[in-house]
């Protein structure tokens, strides 16, 4: 990816909700997560945290969590491992600038995709986890 591009924030349904273990290659990221667990204190709050060629930090992301990113610089690679497949009819996308959720993503304005401008509010989500 090039720098600025924003991804998120993704998940697939039960029954084909995914585990993710996430890393940085080469490049860096903003990687950030929203808790989607209704019983957690933490629910609907995010985490986030750098993501580097450098630290070589990882982030193992459970089931029940949205998962979002920005690139901070040209030509990062960033790599996942899944612990399900992937699933067209399982998958849900929250906004990535949902008002409720607050994220600071910086002051870097984000090259966002189409599909990713379409996601929906925090509010309007049931969550099944």
């Amino acid at each position: 990816s090039v720098k600025g591009v924003l991804r998120g924030l993704h998940f697939q349904l039960p029954p084909n909700a995914q585990a993710k273990l996430v890393r940085v290659m080469s490049g860096a990221v903003l990687d950030v997560v929203v808790d989607l667990r209704k019983s957690s204190k933490t629910y609907g709050k995010y985490f986030s945290i750098l993501l580097n060629e450098i630290n070589k930090k990882m982030l193992f992301i459970p089931e029940g969590f949205a998962h979002g990113f920005l690139t901070l610089e040209d030509d990062t690679i960033f790599s996942y491992k899944c612990s399900n497949v992937y699933c067209q009819e399982s998958e849900y996308n929250i906004n990535w600038a949902d008002k409720d959720l607050a994220i600071n993503w910086g002051r870097i304005k984000p090259k966002i995709s189409e599909r990713d401008n379409k996601g929906k509010d925090f509010k309007s989500f049931i969550s099944p986890f």
